[in-house]
């Protein structure tokens, strides 16, 4: 078996000699050095046809093949890699990002590419996640024109310069905060949300002043193939580039030294991009996830408990099945007013996805066939299955699971130590609902806890004596979209933070600038040194000034 070389032929695309073939796994690439080569993939494709039938080929040379096309293939995308990596640097070090106006160009643009490819979007959606239009309006694209908006009417005021208090000793000196950008970022984004949790850190990332190297989820094929296709007709393909991929891509990107890395993903794959961040002391926010409590206390008022039901089964099931690191994992509730909940439950997830919610149109499915395999295997443990309540039906082929309630699973099984990230949703029952805090406490710290409750004791408690990223009362996921509070873990859930001004200052170094003069003089700071110059500096530690006063006025003893 032969491997066919392909020629750059323009900018943008690579084409093979011996089938004419364009390849498209390097839609958005141009280079400085025009001799990079890469691999096209016919003859694999051949392979693929003979594996089901139309001929026949030894295995070992089958696999032998396979080898030697991986290795030529990841060749080629780690020099892809390093060439953009390269002309990235060159166009930040060039200062075309820090301009103000370059910023708000780059951001309006992607507001447009938005805004002119939202069908587009909403298929892509539909395919990867089987996500309704409106669900993907609600998470994908609105949000994100939200937070466009938003940074476009305040970056002026986020790229100021502010003025640091000084000592008044130190008078007629001043002092500055003056925010930079990091350099040549690396974005890691999500399957779930594969269009806004890739596009937000970019907003930041732009807004700030950077250059930027986005790298879609590859288990969202559709939603990927859209940001490679459209961002290079929108955007400066010399500032802001895609590089699509598995997880081998991944890795030739973490070999190479960035400014900062931003991930949204798994805990697992979390601490591989710490370790290898590490290498090079590069900075890294990590959006990782966990298991989210929802603490439903016992409201008095039936109409109170109605509002927090609906809202409960909208922040479970409505965010892609359940498949949301900010979903609610769990539910506590007093042993007594269970069989009232799971009640409430049951009606309000019929009331919301019908008699047949894998008919309804309003659930998303499962991703593909191994996260079903995982969710389904929470299922398998006699006891856990023995526990549900509601629902239980699954469907492998349409990657559809119903929603399910379960009761009281036992606490040492996987479904209550691993973050579910489907639509399985465990009701745990306690004496008081003030043991929830214990609870949650002897677990690893959430991304956000959610609590129903009009007790503001309660709050204050949960609010002291418990550890989140985010805590959020009466409500669920709606913090999410709010501009002025940050998003982001802790622990385990993750660490750094963004949205709003909090993306700008996660992409930006805010440096200390100390503008000093000639006059005065303070002698004391200079030996050789005296009991007068010991209490002199003392007092202006002290920031005693009418102390110093009496002191050079030789009234104060020494």
């Amino acid at each position: 078996m032969t491997f066919t070389y392909i020629l750059l032929i323009s900018s943008q695309v690579l084409k093979c000699i011996a089938c004419g073939d364009l390849v498209g796994w390097v839609p958005s690439m141009s280079f400085i050095d025009r001799r990079i080569y890469g691999v096209c993939l016919c003859n694999y494709i051949s392979m693929t046809k003979l594996a089901r039938g139309t001929r026949k080929l030894e295995e070992r040379n089958q696999t032998n093949a396979v080898r030697r096309l991986c290795n030529i293939t990841m060749e080629a995308m780690s020099e892809i890699a390093e060439a953009t990596l390269r002309e990235l640097r060159e166009t930040f070090r060039s200062g075309r990002t820090r301009s103000v106006a370059w910023r708000k160009t780059q951001l309006s643009a992607l507001r447009e590419l938005i805004r002119d490819n939202e069908e587009k979007i909403f298929e892509g959606l539909y395919q990867d996640l089987g996500k309704h239009p409106i669900e993907a309006y609600r998470d994908e694209v609105g949000v994100l024109i939200k937070s466009i908006n938003y940074a476009l009417s305040n970056l002026d005021k986020w790229v100021a310069t502010k003025k640091g208090k000084l000592p008044l000793l130190l008078f007629p000196a001043r002092g500055e905060l003056v925010p930079e950008p990091l350099g040549v970022v690396l974005i890691f984004a999500s399957w779930n949300y594969p269009i806004s949790l890739a596009l937000e850190p970019v907003i930041g990332a732009i807004a700030a002043g950077n250059t930027v190297v986005l790298k879609p989820s590859d288990q969202s094929p559709a939603c990927s193939s859209i940001i490679a296709k459209t961002i290079p007709q929108y955007m400066d393909p010399k500032a802001i580039r895609i590089i699509e991929g598995g997880a081998q891509i991944s890795e030739i990107l973490l070999q190479h030294k960035w400014d900062k890395i931003f991930f949204t993903g798994s805990p697992q794959v979390g601490r591989a991009v710490m370790t290898a961040a590490a290498k090079h002391l590069t900075p890294v926010t990590l959006e990782l996830g966990g298991k989210c409590p929802v603490i439903l206390d016992s409201l008095s008022n039936p109409s109170d408990l109605k509002v927090a039901i609906k809202r409960i089964v909208s922040g479970k099931w409505g965010p892609c099945s359940g498949q949301a690191c900010i979903g609610v994992d769990y539910m506590l509730v007093e042993e007594k007013f269970a069989p009232t909940v799971i009640e409430l439950l049951k009606k309000t997830i019929k009331k919301f996805y019908t008699e047949s919610p894998k008919d309804a149109n309003c659930i998303a499915r499962i991703v593909n066939k191994k996260h079903f395999q995982r969710v389904q295997n929470l299922l398998k443990e006699p006891l856990v299955e023995a526990s549900i309540v509601h629902g239980g039906s699954l469907d492998e082929e349409k990657l559809f699971i119903e929603p399910i309630v379960l009761l009281n699973p036992p606490l040492d099984s996987a479904i209550m130590n691993e973050e579910i990230f489907g639509p399985l949703l465990p009701v745990i029952t306690l004496k008081n609902i003030q043991e929830s805090i214990e609870f949650i406490n002897t677990r690893p710290k959430p991304l956000t806890i959610y609590a129903f409750t009009k007790d503001e004791n309660f709050k204050k408690k949960i609010l002291s004596e418990t550890s989140s990223g985010g805590v959020t009362f009466n409500d669920v996921l709606i913090q999410f979209i709010c501009d002025t509070l940050p998003f982001g873990g802790v622990g385990s859930s993750g660490f750094g933070r963004y949205h709003g001004k909090f993306s700008f200052d996660t992409f930006s170094h805010e440096k200390a600038v100390f503008q000093g003069g000639f006059f005065p003089e303070l002698e004391p700071r200079y030996p050789p040194w005296n009991n007068f110059k010991m209490k002199f500096i003392r007092l202006a530690y002290d920031l005693d000034y009418f102390g110093l006063v009496l002191l050079l006025l030789g009234l104060k003893r020494y």
